[in-house]
């Protein structure tokens, strides 16, 4: 910015905030673009630790699985 531009003409608030709205426009137009793959990232994740947590259980399921066995005295 030169100084013959804070001479001639003041900076006042609708010029700033034009120009947060813009910067902020861009940083909105990018997290947009990047929400999609780490939403579908995400969603993956969760469905692994679901099926991860399933098997495992299923396994511990299996060995701790108590044998009943009924004798006559």
């Amino acid at each position: 910015m030169s100084a013959q531009r804070l001479d001639d003409e003041r900076i006042d608030r609708d010029d700033i905030r034009a120009k947060f709205a813009q910067l902020g426009g861009g940083v909105q137009d990018t997290a947009a673009k990047a929400r999609t793959p780490l939403l579908s990232a995400g969603a993956a994740a969760v469905v692994v630790l679901v099926v991860l947590a399933f098997l495992l259980g299923r396994r511990r399921g299996r060995a701790s699985r108590t044998v009943v066995e009924v004798r006559r005295v």
